[in-house]
């Protein structure tokens, strides 16, 4: 049917498209003219006109001031209005659930943070959630009903033939079949859950190291050794969400381990998890071990390790490398990535060092050259990453002004 407003072609399409255009042109470079806008869209000027009038009406854009310093009369400026809808995420560890929200042009509005220690069932765990994402809601001066998406990040993944939270059994209370449905009826906005790993990739992929590659691995150490997979510019995350879950994976120099999930563990963890390096480095007499957490403890082992650059700290390194790149050679091996990104404390605390040394050990044991990178995307990633998944969804609802 002629003149329907999904008919490719039509005015309204036409449109819409041009609106979107522009939108994401603003949100690129922030307040443009409307001239800029024009050369940039290839629009006439009185369709640029037309278009920002459109999107001021809808409440979309605002006009933020003029240009300034160049000759000729001051141009209006246009930006996104930030208030034009607002997304949240949540990064849910053991120990505490990080919780963030921000408005529609990315920028965060407010914060919060909820410890959880000790044993939970799935009703504490649907107030706990509720109860950190009200503390960010609150902190950005808004209500519940003003977040428009929310996406949860956990170690493992929900089996999307279940609906139950798998490959993280040290997640005390989320593991009830019921869970999703309690959380569905506690939450008024469309609710989305991704694995921790998989939203860091998502934000190196928007954000930091790997933007503007298509095939990447993100290998992820920080209390577990875990990796995304990104393939034709897509999260694969596998039949059961499992995709990418190599702290299970056999390798060479450990033991095999059997019923891995019960375990909670495996070949790759047990190499190359964070937990190895204080024994590493007492093997190699350093005895200067630091305390904190495990990932706190091996992130400051590497980081002085890289600093002191010879001696027993150099071969803390080499050993260290090692064994990361003899998990990543199977990957590689099997995916032939164009990159591999490396991130978590314990492998950014390394730097330029650790990558080389990895990277020297990958040419050796694998067929596959995938360049190495360290990951850019150092504060709060896996919040960070549940934002970009939330706010990508949210534009392409906002933003859609064909409707």
């Amino acid at each position: 049917m002629a003149g329907t407003a999904g008919t490719p072609g039509t005015p309204r399409v036409l449109r819409a498209m041009n609106d979107r255009a522009a939108l994401d042109l603003l949100l690129e470079h922030g307040p443009l003219s409307r001239t800029r806008i024009g050369k940039l869209t290839g629009l006439s000027k009185p369709t640029a006109s037309q278009l920002l009038a459109r999107l001021e009406a809808a409440g979309l854009v605002l006009a933020t001031g003029t240009s300034e310093g160049r000759p000729g009369p001051n141009a209006q400026l246009y930006a996104v209005n930030p208030a034009a809808a607002h997304a949240a995420g949540l990064d849910v560890s053991p120990g505490r659930i990080r919780a963030a929200v921000a408005d529609i042009t990315g920028r965060t509005v407010g914060e919060y943070e909820l410890p959880t220690p000790g044993r939970r069932s799935a009703h504490s765990v649907v107030r706990q959630v509720t109860d950190a994402l009200d503390g960010a809601v609150k902190a950005a001066g808004l209500a519940r009903d003003d977040i428009r998406r929310l996406v949860i990040g956990t170690p493992g993944a929900f089996d999307p033939n279940t609906g139950r939270l798998r490959y993280a059994s040290h997640l005390p209370g989320w593991h009830s079949p019921a869970l999703l449905d309690e959380l569905a009826a506690a939450l008024p906005m469309p609710v989305e859950y991704e694995n921790d790993v998989n939203l860091v990739a998502i934000a190196e992929q928007r954000l930091g190291a790997a933007r503007g590659h298509g095939d990447f691995v993100l290998l992820w150490n920080e209390e577990g050794l875990g990796a995304a997979l990104v393939l034709g510019g897509r999260l694969h995350r596998g039949w059961t969400g499992g995709a990418g879950e190599v702290g299970f994976l056999p390798v060479p120099g450990t033991p095999l381990v059997r019923q891995v999930t019960k375990a909670n563990s495996g070949g790759y963890q047990a190499l190359a998890g964070s937990q190895v390096l204080p024994g590493l480095a007492a093997e190699l007499g350093i005895d200067d071990a630091p305390g904190g957490s495990r990932a706190e403890a091996g992130a400051a082992l590497v980081a002085r390790a890289a600093d002191h650059g010879t001696g027993p700290h150099r071969e803390l390194l080499k050993t260290y490398a090692t064994r990361l790149a003899t998990g990543l050679a199977s990957l590689v091996s099997v995916l032939d990535p164009e990159l591999v990104v490396l991130s978590g404390t314990v492998l950014t605390s390394g730097g330029e060092v650790l990558r080389a040394l990895v990277q020297a050990e990958l040419e050796e044991l694998a067929a596959a050259r995938p360049r190495l990178v360290v990951g850019d995307v150092r504060e709060h990633p896996v919040l960070r990453g549940a934002l970009e998944s939330a706010l990508a969804t949210t534009r392409d609802e906002v933003f859609d002004t064909s409707r």
